[in-house]
């Protein structure tokens, strides 16, 4: 929490390398496929289902839910805890003629047509970005790792930016909006970023330094509460988490139980090293920057930079080196087989090349699209 008078952020610690992950999904008319604003309505029939209904989260838009895990220590644990909570839901959107669609963007909706959830927070967050904050039709997975050391946290967090285009690239599944194939992989992250405080993160070496920035942005009126900085990667002080929030939606849980694996692996392998007193590896800004621009245009075939000596690779060669490197990390984890899945995912293609396969064999048909990317969700349960 903030404390205004000692000018602090107190960072609750987690005793443990613990897990927890956000799932943002749309909501899809079962025959149109567009989206519909209809989240009240199956929050109505899908929470008196639900063992914990809290895990059932409203978003921004009347179109989308988020289904959120409690506190895990296994990535096993935590896609069991969510199919807990799905499997009301999904049937919840049976009653309704309603479907779940676990992609970064959706191919054809129109901005102009959704409904902003009721809250001051929400609508004052519309009155201040207009255009760009109207235009947010897009969703994500939020992976939090729980972290014992309050001053290790900005050290991780900078040397976690290295795999910023790895994690892009395989979750990257945006890449048509408003009907039009756009070029890139993941239009989302192009797209989330116009928000003002959204983005890259600051690269500050102390836990100081980020409470100096977040005191000025408190002070100008930049944001009013912590929450309101939406880094792609951020500390999460009151869960005493590092928040993840790269990846785009993902359709099924093959995919995101291989995308949860590998930043579990990524931020626990990073921070026992730092705990072991080894100095982590950083990238300057403007590398990060033109990764991220990298993987969100070429997705799984982007050449990445790797290092601060510019060296560059495909970034699937690097991560089939990473896996390796990361087998007894998730060993330890309990984790081996979803990190290994990663592979499978890479094999079988991102999201974003799957929706173009189906576009390309359905003569552009942007609603088989949507159909394959519900029905994956279906399928993978």
């Amino acid at each position: 929490m903030w404390n205004a008078d000692a000018m602090r952020i107190d960072f609750h610690a987690s005793a443990d390398h613990t897990l927890g992950v956000e799932w943002e999904l749309a909501l899809v008319d079962r025959r149109t496929r567009d989206l519909r604003n209809d989240a009240s309505h199956l929050f109505a029939r899908a929470r008196p289902r639900l063992p914990h209904p809290e895990r059932l989260h409203q978003e921004l838009l009347r179109n989308t839910v988020e289904l959120v895990t409690g506190v895990c220590t296994t990535v096993g644990e935590a896609m069991d805890d969510l199919r807990t909570t799905l499997t009301p839901v999904l049937a919840a959107g049976d009653d309704l003629d309603l479907d779940l669609f676990g992609g970064g963007t959706h191919p054809f909706a129109s901005w102009t047509g959704q409904q902003l959830t009721a809250g001051h927070r929400y609508q004052e967050l519309m009155d201040r970005t207009q255009w760009w904050g109207r235009q947010m039709l897009i969703w994500g997975v939020h992976v939090h790792v729980g972290l014992p050391e309050r001053d290790r946290v900005m050290p991780v967090l900078s040397s976690l930016l290295n795999y910023y285009p790895h994690l892009q690239a395989l979750s990257a599944s945006s890449p048509v909006w408003g009907g039009v194939d756009t070029g890139y992989a993941s239009n989302r992250a192009l797209m989330f970023q116009q928000l003002p405080t959204a983005g890259l993160p600051f690269q500050f070496a102390t836990w100081e330094e980020f409470e100096s920035f977040a005191h000025d942005q408190l002070t100008t009126g930049v944001i009013d509460e912590l929450n309101e900085i939406r880094w792609d990667v951020r500390p999460a002080a009151h869960l005493g988490t590092l928040e993840n929030r790269i990846c785009d939606g993902v359709s099924s849980f093959d995919d995101l139980a291989a995308l949860t694996a590998l930043m579990h692996c990524l931020v626990v392998d990073l921070d026992t090293r730092l705990a072991a007193g080894e100095e982590l590896p950083t990238m300057p800004p403007w590398h990060v920057q033109e990764n991220k621009w990298r993987s969100a245009r070429y997705g799984l075939d982007a050449i990445v930079i790797l290092d601060a000596a510019s060296t560059e690779r495909l970034v699937t060669d690097d991560l089939a080196d990473l896996l390796v490197r990361l087998e007894p990390t998730a060993d330890r984890l309990g984790c081996s087989a979803e990190l290994a899945s990663v592979a499978a995912l890479v094999a079988g293609g991102a999201s974003y090349q799957r929706q173009r396969a189906v576009a390309a064999a359905t003569d552009g048909d942007l609603v088989a699209v949507v159909d394959s990317v519900v029905r994956e969700l279906r399928t993978s349960m």
